[in-house]
């Protein structure tokens, strides 16, 4: 293997099961740290009472969409990266991650510059007034306008991933997240700048995450992929390649949000603001339980993506299986840890007096969705495979059909109707999980059956071609010399 490709190269050019492990590590620490930031930002804003946790929720769906967008394209170009490693096209891989920097950052402009004027607008008529309305508009204001700063480092973030360098896309989340915890309550308490205080430390953040990404690619240089706009020449195929993934990856997130506005409803006409409560914070822990699995998806992506750019199938299949197993094996440990240790879980989360009386409903959810975990892996993975091959709109199929199709109308049916309240709930949506999951794991088994035969064919034509023009240039030179 060539001695000048970077670590992270020769990694995804290598042992697929070594890659998975070595790619996922790294990205299941950042999440968690990220998920940690999550959590933390939420109680340093809780402390300023209830009208500034409503004018960070009004903004949280704008929020979202940027998020969604740019990680989107992210991952859109993330996978085309790979796919032009594994071919080992050194400059079609350059080309990739210009059009997905220009892109993203195009992007971040049009989705937050017409917003700009009519921020008190959209959130008057969303129903905020007075003292929210204005903290919603200050808080929008900076982070609409700091939407490029996002834009650039969660795209510079996936393209250090698409070419297996994830330690680097995992120190950059780390030390953002980190100083986010750190600058919240400087910005909100000791220098009194209220809910303004928590988008400055948000934006303070992604800024020092994008000045990092910005030296690494543009000052050190010792990244594989070269971003110079004097090699950049446009592409559509590129564009094409990249919105194929990153626009049914948006897609996807967005219908995740959907489903749970959904799910919300179907919760409040069975057990109220209770069952919200309920749901909502168990929800919050089950996401927790789910975070190897992210971090594990990113491998699957970069990984699968540069097998199916070698068009190496057996490759590409034992880098998904092995992490679908890895995947159950994690989820499993979660799921009885989780079963086993209910009840101290949901104490931290209902130590308070007005909390305590949805302990024991809280622990019958945990318990529940302990059955939930080992089937998660099923269908996540088989989704960052899909996006690792250029099928986003499998991945974005499979991802509506479990979260849509099924979960939400099986836990009407069975919450509902059946008149099962809570309980039938979540079975509705155990079901509904587990079932879209085996869809996707099934449709990826199936793609890879696919692949075998097309590759193989390609392969032998290849070889047939071959082999023609030697016996061609043989009876060549023998007709010379007779």
């Amino acid at each position: 293997m060539d001695t000048n490709l970077t670590e992270g190269v020769k990694n995804l050019l290598g042992n697929p099961k070594k890659a998975i492990v070595k790619l996922s590590i790294p990205m299941m620490i950042a999440m968690f740290v990220q998920a940690m930031y999550n959590l933390v930002d939420a109680i340093w804003v809780s402390g300023l009472g209830a009208d500034a946790l409503a004018a960070v929720g009004l903004f949280f769906p704008f929020f979202f969409l940027i998020v969604a967008l740019s990680n989107g394209i992210g991952v859109g170009g993330s996978s085309a990266i790979s796919r032009r490693i594994g071919e080992k096209n050194k400059k079609a891989a350059d080309n990739t991650a210009i059009h997905t920097l220009l892109m993203g950052l195009l992007v971040g402009l049009m989705v937050s510059l017409p917003f700009l004027p009519f921020l008190k607008s959209i959130f008057t008529s969303l129903g905020a007034k007075g003292e929210v309305a204005d903290m919603s508009t200050d808080y929008a204001r900076i982070l609409f306008a700091g939407a490029i700063f996002i834009f650039f480092a969660n795209i510079a973030n996936a393209i250090l991933r698409g070419e297996g360098d994830t330690k680097r896309a995992m120190y950059a989340i780390i030390v953002g997240s980190i100083l986010n915890i750190v600058l919240d309550p400087i910005y909100i308490y000791v220098l009194g700048m209220g809910v303004v205080g928590a988008a400055w430390a948000t934006l303070t953040s992604m800024l020092i995450s994008a000045t990092l990404f910005l030296y690494w690619l543009f000052i050190k240089r010792d990244t594989y992929v070269e971003i110079t706009l004097r090699d950049f020449y446009p592409n559509r195929k590129i564009v094409k390649e990249i919105f194929r993934v990153g626009i049914p990856a948006s897609l996807a997130q967005l219908s995740m949000s959907i489903s749970m506005f959904f799910l919300n409803l179907i919760v409040i006409l069975a057990g109220g603001t209770d069952g919200v409560a309920i749901f909502t914070t168990g929800w919050r822990i089950v996401t927790l339980g789910t975070i190897p699995l992210l971090g594990m998806a990113v491998a699957v992506t970069s990984v699968t993506g540069a097998a199916y750019g070698a068009k190496d199938v057996e490759k590409l299949n034992t880098a998904y299986m092995y992490a679908i197993k890895i995947g159950i094996i994690m989820e499993l440990a979660i799921s009885l840890f989780t079963f086993l240790f209910a009840p101290q879980i949901t104490l931290a989360f209902t130590y308070s007096k007005e909390a305590k009386r949805i302990a024991d409903d809280l622990v019958i959810f945990l318990r529940w969705m302990s059955l939930n975990y080992p089937t998660v892996p099923l269908g996540m993975l088989s989704s960052a495979m899909f996006q690792g091959i250029g099928k986003g709109e499998t991945a974005l199929a499979v991802t509506i059909i479990r979260t849509i199709i099924l979960s939400v109308p099986l836990a009407y049916f069975f919450g509902v109707v059946l008149n099962l309240n809570l309980t039938g709930i979540w079975w509705g949506i155990i079901i509904g999980n587990a079932l879209g999951a085996l869809i996707g794991f099934s449709i990826g088994r199936l793609i890879i059956g696919k692949f075998r035969i097309k590759f193989r064919v390609d392969t032998a034509e290849s070889a047939g071609s071959k082999k023609y023009f030697i016996n061609k240039k043989l009876k060549g030179q023998k007709r010379y010399k007779g």
